[in-house]
């Protein structure tokens, strides 16, 4: 590497900078009044409660001012991911540097009452977080949740040919699951209709209380790994600022040229053998230019600077003392005018308009996002002569139907998931698209290319970051994964739907397309994978989320998950959960009902209920296999206890089930009763665990008579009837149910019970003896002459119309 042909001048203007971006940082973990020292401080000025991250802070202001120049002398389109946690102190403050913040926020003006307000908001109750929160001008990636940098940079890159993502690396966020696997992102870009992703790893050796692996072993070992990692390693190291300046300047010229280089070729001259990707290994003293030695121990350089270096400024004059020669060390007054106001000079260095990385609309993706083209889900819907006349995998005919959503978004919608899209059942869209791989592909593979709208990683955690970034930079997409596994991604869904629940009060945010999962390979036909692959509590997880973002929904055959999709894909600023089977199941509406009844979220199957009036009891359900199993109890209700009142409801929208002033989604108090009557028996078969449906109807009038059949944490590797029956979600199970909670059923329907549970036993005991499932559950099928004269047509009856499409 070259030294950067800095001058002196240009030097200090680039020290002069990063001092007022260390000024304003510290200014912000400290002080409440008297910004700019125009007095000595005094225990008023101070916070009564300092909280902040000074350690990683210089570091990050260092790389924001040298990006700023490669911005302004090269006219790059960059945008700024902050990897190391609660760095929000440096990237506010160069968003106010830049002026973004105070268009985005008028009151936080840029002058001194403006920079008091800066420093007042900050980690202060009804202000702002400490870290890049999505309150941030420029922020894509908060960064309190370490792992997740390189991910949310690689997807922000996908599709975007003329940006670069500059990702900082946090050397404890190296040590994450998520962020080692994320390194290989860089296997998955295409240099001719991507952008770039630019690393640096900020080695500055501690994290919150102890020494950083990377920093702690022998150096050439560490660059091994980076190479390893398919990267050309550029290193920036020293204490001595001028001499930084000078050597990260010229590393960011050098890995720039060797981007623009990369993607010339590729483009231009057809070469699209990988190279490597150039990063930069920047080593600087954490806490650099804060305070060398506190109450004599050493801070600068240490974990004691991790957080606040003076801990008592408030009381302790000696520390008050010490913050205020710290303060001055950055000499503000060469920084700003008498009113506050960054002198001009310095004013100039930013660059403009939208390519400040803080006004860069890549970096608030609602201003980017272009609505899908989405064909009409009708076009591939099914057949459906009568309800269970015919049989579908209900992914394989969504496959289908996204084969045409790939085709008519070419550059805007990627199909995310961990080596599961053809085992998942979507392997039609490798009819117009392939998976992307930029390493060795070799004769017997199939769709595997250097272009292509499907990326598979086998990390649940990579996959989830990448479709993330992608979101929040303006695109749509789909995150398609075996049910049990989803779980690795919990956390990171967490931090997603807070983004979003706290960007629907920002006013300078639109909306971003919404994150859709498809979990399938679910729990009720892991059967011959067993009990490792057997969980169905993201659905759990998911509901504990923001009413205002959370929606869950159980189709419970092929054309309900085509209408639910077709949904969620045009929807926006939602978490959608989609949960389907892949195996081959039951159509029980045709297109026309299907979509009316996703639209209604739940309703009456009156071709199955046996009665249009008051019901003696009312069978719901909720999931593809809990539908099949209530329908076979509803079956046996019908034949041998023709008197009983049946009525059948059936839930795609899960939401639906919880109070309207609870949930957007919700049914009023009315109709609610309306549907699951106000002092009928309800036997309810769900597809996850049954507490969960227990929790949206708690304040149901009726939910005392509310019997949930569900998961119960049993499973293995067995038939797939023996799973619903050690489960007690079997049809046999719910005809036993009805029996003991219909009043004065029992004595009536005591033969009908003992012969459910005596074929109960029966079925489990052929399984152990042929392997496969009792003969007149596996072909058993809904039986058109079962309909007494319920009508014709497959559609549905359910609750009062409120008017709105709630699916």
């Amino acid at each position: 590497m070259v030294d950067a042909q800095l001058t002196d001048d240009q030097v200090a203007a680039l020290d002069a900078w990063w001092r007022a971006a260390n000024y304003l940082s510290v200014g912000q973990i400290y002080l409440m009044d008297n910004p700019l020292l125009q007095r000595p401080l005094v225990r008023e000025d101070i916070k009564p409660r300092l909280l902040g991250h000074w350690g990683t802070t210089p570091g990050l202001n260092l790389l924001w001012t040298h990006l700023n120049r490669l911005i302004r002398e090269r006219d790059v389109k960059a945008i700024f991911l902050a990897g190391p946690g609660h760095g929000g102190p440096a990237v506010v403050a160069n968003t106010w540097l830049e002026g973004t913040y105070s268009e985005v926020y008028p009151h936080v003006g840029d002058d001194a009452r403006g920079m008091q307000e800066l420093f007042r908001q900050f980690s202060f109750p009804g202000g702002i977080p400490s870290h890049v929160a999505p309150e941030t001008p420029g922020s894509i990636h908060e960064g309190g949740e370490l792992g997740y940098v390189l991910s949310h940079a690689y997807g922000a890159a996908m599709d975007n040919p003329d940006l670069v993502v500059a990702a900082v690396v946090g050397d404890g966020e190296f040590e994450t699951g998520p962020l080692a696997a994320s390194w290989h992102a860089n296997k998955f870009v295409d240099p001719v209709h991507d952008g770039a992703v630019l690393p640096v790893l900020h080695l500055n050796g501690y994290k919150i209380a102890n020494p950083t692996i990377p920093a702690r072993i022998h150096r050439e070992e560490l660059l091994d790994l980076l190479r390893g990692y398919g990267h050309e390693v550029w290193t920036v190291e020293g204490d001595d600022p001028a001499d930084v300046h000078r050597q990260l300047a010229g590393a960011l010229d050098d890995a720039h040229d060797r981007i623009l280089e990369i993607q010339r070729a590729a483009r231009e001259d057809g070469d699209l053998e990988r190279r490597p990707w150039p990063m930069i290994l920047l080593v600087t003293p954490k806490g650099w230019t804060g305070p060398d030695v506190v109450d004599g121990v050493q801070v600068e350089g240490t974990w004691r600077a991790h957080q606040v270096p003076l801990a008592n400024t408030r009381e302790d004059d000696a520390h008050r003392a010490l913050l205020e020669s710290w303060l001055a060390s950055y000499a503000p007054d060469e920084l700003f005018d008498a009113d506050g106001r960054l002198v001009p000079e310095l004013r100039a260095l930013a660059p403009l308009g939208e390519r400040r990385m803080s006004a860069n609309p890549h970096a608030n993706g609602g201003l980017l996002r272009r609505p899908l083209r989405l064909p009409d889900f009708r076009a591939s819907a099914v057949d459906v002569p009568a309800p269970g006349v015919t049989t579908h995998e209900a992914t394989r005919v969504l496959g289908h139907y996204l084969v045409d959503v790939v085709r008519d978004n070419p550059d805007n919608f990627r199909i995310f998931g961990p080596d599961e899209t053809a085992s998942n059942r979507l392997d039609a869209v490798y009819e117009v698209t392939d998976k992307v791989f930029a390493g060795t592909i070799l004769e017997v593979d199939e769709h595997l290319a250097r272009s292509g709208r499907v990326v598979e990683i086998l990390s649940e955690h990579t996959c989830q970051g990448w479709l993330e970034g992608y979101l929040l930079t303006g695109r749509h997409g789909l995150f398609s994964c075996y049910e049990a596994f989803i779980h690795l991604v919990d956390s990171m869904v967490n931090q997603h739907a807070k983004w979003l629940k706290t960007t629907r009060s920002i006013g300078w945010r639109p909306p971003i397309a919404s994150l859709n999962y498809l979990l399938t390979s679910h729990v009720w036909r892991q059967d011959h994978n067993g009990f490792s692959h057997q969980d169905p509590g993201f659905i759990d997880h998911v509901v504990n989320k923001s009413a205002e973002v959370v929606r869950v929904y159980l189709p419970p055959d092929t054309n309900t998950l085509l209408s639910t999709m077709r949904h969620c894909l045009e929807s926006t600023h939602y978490v959608n959960v989609v949960v389907a089977g892949k195996q081959p199941t039951f159509d029980w509406l045709d297109a026309e009902a299907a979509d009316l009844h996703c639209a209604r979220g739940l309703g009456i199957w009156d071709w199955a209920s046996t009665t249009e009036g008051d019901p003696d009891v009312v069978i719901a359900c909720a999931g593809d296999v809990p539908t099949i199993e209530a329908l076979a109890a509803t079956s046996i209700l019908r034949e041998r206890l023709p008197e009983l009142a049946v009525r059948f409801v059936n839930v795609v929208d899960l939401m639906r089930l919880q109070d309207e002033t609870e949930h957007p989604h919700g049914l009023s108090a009315r109709n609610f009763d309306t549907v699951f009557t106000a002092d009928r028996p309800v036997i309810f078969a769900y597809h996850g665990y049954p507490w969960l449906i227990h929790r949206l109807t708690y304040r149901r009038t009726n939910h005392p008579n509310i019997h949930v059949r569900g998961y119960k944490e049993e499973g293995t590797t067995t038939t797939p009837f023996d799973m619903v029956m050690m489960n007690d979600l079997d049809r046999y199970h719910l005809v036993m149910d009805v029996i003991d909670r219909v009043p004065g059923l029992g004595q009536r329907a005591a033969g009908l019970r003992q012969e459910m549970v005596d074929t109960r036993r029966r079925a489990r005991a052929w399984t152990r003896v042929h392997g496969e499932d009792l003969p007149e559950v596996r072909d058993w099928a809904w039986s058109a002459e079962a309909d007494t004269g319920r009508g014709e047509s497959p559609s549905t009856t359910a609750e009062p119309d409120t008017g709105a499409d709630n699916t």
